[in-house]
């Protein structure tokens, strides 16, 4: 909240995208550890960080 007003401070476009990006994660997490358990979706998202930050992350989907 900010001292002024009392409302809570606003978020900046890319804050709201960030935002709903974590929210999207974490559904997908839930959806995971729901389907094949925590350690699935833990496994999972270790994977993609990694893969995200070696550049090795596809553009296109695979099926």
């Amino acid at each position: 909240m900010t001292e002024q007003t009392g409302a809570p401070p606003r978020l900046t476009p890319e804050e709201e995208s960030k935002d709903a990006y974590f929210r999207r994660i974490a559904e997908i997490a839930q959806e995971m550890t729901a389907e094949h358990g925590k350690d699935f979706a833990t496994g999972a998202f270790v994977l993609a960080a990694r893969w995200t930050a070696e550049g090795k992350m596809s553009s296109g989907r695979q099926h």
